[in-house]
């Protein structure tokens, strides 16, 4: 199955949930898309954890063989099943360009990570998938620090979350620690995910 490439506004819309975390496409229309869209529907114990799963896998952009290939890392670790398959999204280089505010969205970071701008303790690295380790630094690329994405979405960086740290001088941050539970998606329900693998 190749990657969705798509209007994101269409799937937070079918999902009732906001995949790009700002809440934006649920403001004019907060119902599903298409003529029947506004029709209210009883889902189903499995419809309910496939729309869990759903949320998560394209919020993170990745496509199915990818998602379901990190949760079974995950059942290869200690801990809770869920919470380390979190812990692995979260470690993804992409999601972390995002997280340290280089990237406006998780699409952008992917992107920047491909055209090879984004450097991993000073190496290149163009593997959006690539699993940052806690203590690695990301950096961007010096010939790319002028790029007007890169600035812009600093510009409009209002917060980032505890588990990394970043200094605008010289545009690199840090991968401090794994993240705790409650930093990351606290409305999605990851047990229902590890349910609709387990059938």
């Amino acid at each position: 199955m190749a990657r969705y490439t798509g209007p994101s506004w269409k799937i937070s819309r079918r999902l009732g949930y906001s995949i790009l975390e700002n809440g934006k496409e649920l403001q004019k229309r907060p119902y599903a898309p298409g003529q029947h869209g506004q029709a209210r529907k009883k889902i189903s114990e499995y419809g309910l954890q496939l729309q869990e799963k759903q949320k998560l896998r394209h919020a993170y952009g990745m496509t199915e063989r990818q998602f379901r290939r990190t949760y079974d890392r995950a059942g290869k670790l200690q801990g809770k099943h869920g919470e380390n398959f979190l812990y692995l999204l979260e470690s993804r280089l992409d999601n972390l360009v995002y997280r340290l505010g280089l990237a406006n969205t998780r699409r952008q970071a992917r992107q920047l990570v491909n055209h090879g701008h984004i450097l991993v303790d000073g190496q290149r690295v163009d593997i959006p998938s690539y699993s940052v380790k806690p203590g690695q630094t990301i950096s961007v690329r010096e010939k790319s620090a002028n790029l007007a994405i890169i600035k812009a979405a600093l510009e409009g960086t209002v917060h980032r979350p505890d588990f990394v740290s970043f200094d605008e001088a010289t545009m690199t941050g840090t991968f401090v620690r794994l993240p705790e539970r409650s930093e990351v998606f606290a409305d999605i329900h990851e047990n229902l995910i590890v349910e609709f693998y387990s059938r």
